[in-house]
């Protein structure tokens, strides 16, 4: 472990930092690493919703600096998000994007900045309408959990939505598009909105919830999903060394 933020960034070519998700820290952080890094060092912030230029506008060095946005838990989930400022040279997303490939990442880039980058906001999408879908009393807690993880979670851990279309129909994504966006304009018309995370809503999620929060059960059920991530994870691993 160093002794000071100096000799932890003395010498290195990359910094990945895992500081609180607040403004205000990130700009205090990054100023000390913009000063003390050496100057053809990589700057990246872990942060899940703060964009790179609300906490880089003013660094001399801003150019090397983006967002790396890893999924928790990080050693056994392998994308980044790779997201850079106005002001972000286009070497540092594509450095980053080697460097991340290079320990077993899968790095994504966000070509603009966005709240919530691009994982957050698909899952975003799918947590407002869980939310309104229990709180409303259409679905149990649990079985809407069933629906994801053993319905579109086991779908979606080999394909992406746009592989999953392009199966669902016999002409690929344009013929999907012609037979069901007609549906699916139908539900985005009537989005779930920020109302289902306000009461009574939000209460009926919680009581519909039968479990209660306690740090065995925390503890347990981390355990389960990283041993259930790592299984997955060597399993696709060897689809790919079978496909390959």
């Amino acid at each position: 472990m160093a002794a000071s933020l100096a000799d932890a960034v003395k010498d290195v070519a990359f910094v990945q930092e895992n500081g609180p998700e607040k403004v205000e820290d990130k700009i205090a952080i990054f100023a000390e690493l913009d000063r003390l890094a050496p100057p053809d060092a990589l700057l990246a912030s872990s942060t899940s919703a703060i964009v790179a230029s609300r906490f880089t506008e003013n660094l001399p060095g801003r150019a090397r600096c983006l967002i790396g946005h890893p999924v928790n838990p990080p050693h056994l989930i392998p994308l980044v998000e790779l997201c850079g400022a106005p002001w972000t040279a286009p070497e540092t997303i594509t450095r980053a994007r080697e460097i991340y490939r290079s320990i077993g990442q899968v790095p994504i880039t966000v070509h603009r900045e966005i709240n919530g980058f691009i994982l957050n906001r698909l899952q975003g999408a799918l947590l407002a309408e869980a939310f309104r879908l229990v709180g409303e009393g259409f679905v149990s807690a649990e079985d809407l959990d069933h629906t994801v993880k053993d319905g579109l979670g086991l779908r979606w851990s080999f394909l992406g939505p746009f592989e999953t279309i392009e199966l669902n129909a016999p002409g690929g994504i344009p013929d999907y598009c012609e037979r069901y966006t007609g549906f699916y304009k139908e539900l985005a018309a009537s989005a779930a909105g920020p109302d289902v995370y306000k009461s009574p809503n939000v209460d009926n999620v919680i009581g519909a919830w039968p479990h209660q929060a306690s740090a065995e059960r925390i503890a347990s059920l981390t355990q389960r999903r990283n041993e259930r991530l790592a299984a997955l994870a060597a399993h696709k691993a060897q689809q790919v060394a079978t496909e390959s």
